[in-house]
């Protein structure tokens, strides 16, 4: 056989492409044969690795609360903020936040624990300022109202409305997958608290703000102090439901969040029912219902 023929049967190997110099500065090591090229490929994270990502990047909530004990974590001045949109005309705008979190930090939740943080504070102020109100005798009593306070009216009741709310949206009101591709969201439990929290401005706003100062008119035993206490109750919590409502339906993945609004047409019921009867003595008064069971009884 001749030399050319063993030339053209042997191909002489194309000259590697000349190195680029790195992003950081200098020359890169990688060269990469000519021919070869189709080697190379990108690989997109399958769903599983995304719901593995979504798991290791949420914050747990032992992290949220350990967090809550560090002033240096914590940026009040923005939680005051949203406090301040909570209870303007455009409440919504709060949770626009939650979906920024979402796409850098792939959480719907938030980490930083200075919301809650300042609640519990205003909450305990308000409550020893309803007891000195009260006039309650011993400091023991007001420490148990402001732990009643804070571990029932605020922590027991929003455990039980955020672990019911989720329950509800994930079996109930989760939209159906687009394509298999597509990563499976469900409600995070510290978003469903979040959500209790933000509902919870407002109407501690209207119940232990506006209502202290009406006292001498609300626990009065007339139909217009039954009508002033039960309005003040009745527009606390159908403000909550609505920010509830609010918090659900702004996650892309859930449909007919309308439900979170069904409460409000029981609470005008009773509401109604209460002015009804009062003149054959049906009528019953919320602040002072309220008030014999954490002052009276």
């Amino acid at each position: 056989m001749s030399s050319s023929g063993i030339i053209a049967a042997n191909p002489m190997p194309a000259k590697p492409r000349p190195s680029k110099s790195s992003p950081l500065g200098g020359q890169s090591n990688l060269t990469i044969p000519t021919g070869h090229t189709n080697m190379l490929h990108l690989h997109s994270p399958s769903p599983s690795s995304n719901s593995h990502a979504a798991l290791t990047t949420a914050i747990t909530a032992q992290q949220y609360f350990q967090r809550m004990t560090d002033l240096q974590q914590m940026d009040l001045q923005s939680a005051i903020d949203q406090m301040r949109t909570l209870v303007s005309l455009y409440p919504q705008r709060v949770y626009k936040m939650a979906y920024y979190r979402k796409q850098t930090k792939n959480h719907w939740a938030r980490d930083d624990p200075a919301f809650c943080f300042l609640q519990v504070l205003m909450i305990i102020a308000s409550s020893i300022t309803y007891g000195l109100a009260f006039r309650v005798s011993s400091l023991s009593a007001v420490i148990g109202f402001v732990l009643k306070s804070v571990l029932i009216n605020w922590l027991g009741f929003g455990v039980v409305v955020s672990s019911l709310g989720r329950l509800i949206a994930n079996q109930h009101l989760m939209t159906a997958e687009r394509s298999s591709s597509h990563v499976k969201q469900n409600v995070e439990w510290l978003y469903a608290f979040d959500v209790h929290c933000n509902s919870f401005v407002p109407l501690f706003v209207i119940l232990y703000g506006v209502q202290f100062f009406l006292l001498p008119v609300v626990l009065g035993s007339s139909l217009l102090s039954l009508g002033v206490a039960n309005t003040l109750y009745a527009f606390a919590f159908g403000w909550y439901c609505y920010i509830t409502h609010l918090g659900y339906r702004a996650l892309p993945f859930l449909s007919n969040t309308e439900v979170f609004l069904f409460p409000i047409a029981a609470i005008l019921a009773l509401y109604v029912f209460n002015f009804v009867g009062y003149p054959f003595g049906l009528g019953w008064n919320a602040s002072r219902i309220v008030a014999y069971v954490y002052f009276e009884s």
